[in-house]
């Protein structure tokens, strides 16, 4: 007799472009008695033996209604009522949610709501097939029966097994503390890990099994089907949609072992061919439209500068810092254009790093930035013959403590390279010092330094029209040093 059933209660898995409010399933469940199932194992075994009489057959199947299906109840679900929850109409849940002041959230209020319209209207007219989801406050404490209603069992995979704490981490309040960034992953941490977190929306199809007089009581409340889906138009079954096969079997617990038919199905409305062509002509048209788009913005030749103009472009980066006094070390740096040199209104010409803490290399304490800027600008002469002097960038290190002591650590300068390409470049820095015990006291006690009016000072200033500049009299130390990484776009007419 176990032909009579599909065994296969494993969980599907849909992928559709097809928007999920359109989903649409049917859900029937039957109460077999066992002289009904006695009569359709005749009947098929009837089938089987042409060769045998019908006299058998036809006494056993007209003794009385009492062999056939006693009960049977259906409901269409669509992804809407899923997604909301399909009040059953128990006492235990019209008690609950006709009181207005245990309504703790938004969607117990709704409840209410829907409850006050069943008491107006008397009731549901079927309440064995009602439904839970993730967000309902029973969802946690389903019957521990409902997963064990089909006479077989699936072993869920790997996947499942570790994805399964992922999924159902919204019910989890505890505060849990990691550590975030493992420098040196094993590759069983790896493979423990290596899970795909999508957010699921999950619906529960319950069904109440117990006898007509005793609808409403928890223990026989039973899982009839689980349905996932998340925004990526993936739906998870379980159990699968019949698509004609035999019906599930549900076995209740207790005395009575009553048995249940369950049959699950796809009803959802199908597209019109027109329509289907119609819309994949519409996702075509909306491809061509977005590639032209994209076209439009791009172009199809390079975007090339006047004549006679060069276009000089610089993606770099402030890589590391090493070889400085104090730790928490950030860099505040800008260009300085020389003469003929102009950049676009909304070109940025300064800005500052994040601060960063040191690393121990070798003898070198070492900060490392990563830290991009983008740089553009042109130059236009009227003489060919002339050679650019080229735009300057200058910086200046500085440090930031706990007790909010700030300290200069040190100031350079780097010049664009005139080839194009990719350039790696290491700056020295220096900076002022004044000499005496005091000044030493006051930087490592409560931080401050001498510094530089003007930034510029560091390399021949721009502004500067004399022959020679001295810087006699004037004490520095050497300090550490600033990593930079360049790459340089050159385009002229």
């Amino acid at each position: 007799m176990t032909d009579c059933w599909n065994t296969d209660t494993g969980e599907a898995v849909y992928r559709s472009r097809d928007a999920i409010k359109n989903l649409k399933i049917k859900v029937r469940i039957e109460r077999v008695t066992s002289t009904s199932a006695l009569t359709q194992h005749l009947q098929q075994q009837f089938l089987s033996r042409q060769d045998r009489g019908a006299i058998e057959l036809e006494t056993l199947s007209s003794q009385g209604q009492t062999g056939k299906i006693t009960l049977r109840n259906y409901l269409f679900f669509a992804w809407l009522v899923l997604s909301r929850r399909l009040i059953s109409g128990f006492p235990y849940e019209m008690e609950l949610f006709q009181n207005e002041a245990a309504c703790q959230t938004p969607l117990d209020r709704q409840y209410h709501t829907e409850v006050k319209a069943l008491n107006r209207g008397k009731g549901r007219r079927n309440r064995r097939i009602f439904t839970y989801t993730d967000h309902d406050r029973y969802t946690s404490c389903l019957p521990q029966h409902a997963t064990d209603i089909f006479t077989t069992k699936s072993n869920p995979t790997f996947l499942a097994e570790r994805m399964a704490s992922v999924r159902h981490r919204r019910q989890e309040r505890r505060t849990m503390w990691s550590k975030i960034i493992n420098w040196e992953p094993t590759e069983e941490f790896v493979r423990n890990r290596h899970v795909v977190n999508n957010v699921m929306q999950t619906m529960h199809i319950m069904g109440d099994l117990g006898a007509s007089g005793r609808l409403g009581q928890k223990e026989n409340e039973c899982l009839l089907a689980t349905i996932k889906t998340d925004g990526c138009g993936t739906v998870i079954v379980k159990p699968d949609f019949n698509k004609g096969k035999e019906p599930y079997r549900i076995v209740t617990e207790g005395e009575r072992r009553e048995v249940w038919r369950l049959t699950v199905e796809n009803v959802s409305a199908c597209m019109k061919p027109e329509d289907k062509v119609r819309e994949q002509n519409m996702y075509k048209d909306l491809y061509i439209r977005h590639k032209e788009y994209l076209n439009s913005l791009v172009g199809q030749d390079f975007e090339m500068p006047p004549l006679g103009i060069l276009r000089y472009m610089t993606n770099g980066e402030i890589v590391s810092a090493q070889g400085f006094e104090y730790d928490n070390l950030y860099i505040h740096f800008f260009m300085e254009l020389p003469n003929n040199w102009s950049s676009r209104p909304f070109q940025s010409m300064s800005g500052v790093t994040q601060t960063c803490r040191t690393k121990t290399l070798g003898k070198e304490n070492v900060a490392f930035f990563s830290y991009p800027f983008h740089f553009e600008a042109f130059y236009m002469t009227e003489k060919e013959s002339d050679l650019p002097q080229w735009p300057v960038l200058y910086f200046k290190v500085l440090s930031l403590d706990s007790w909010q002591r700030y300290r200069t650590e040190g100031y350079g300068y780097l010049l664009f390279p005139a080839m194009p390409g990719k350039h790696t470049m290491t700056c020295h820095t220096w900076r002022p010092l004044q000499m005496g015990t005091v000044s030493a006291l006051r930087r490592f006690f409560i931080g401050g330094s001498p510094e530089l009016e003007d930034h510029s000072y560091v390399r021949i200033p721009g502004t500067f029209k004399g022959e020679r500049l001295s810087r006699f009299g004037f004490c520095t130390e050497t300090t550490g040093s600033v990593t930079f990484n360049l790459n340089c776009i050159q385009q002229a007419r």
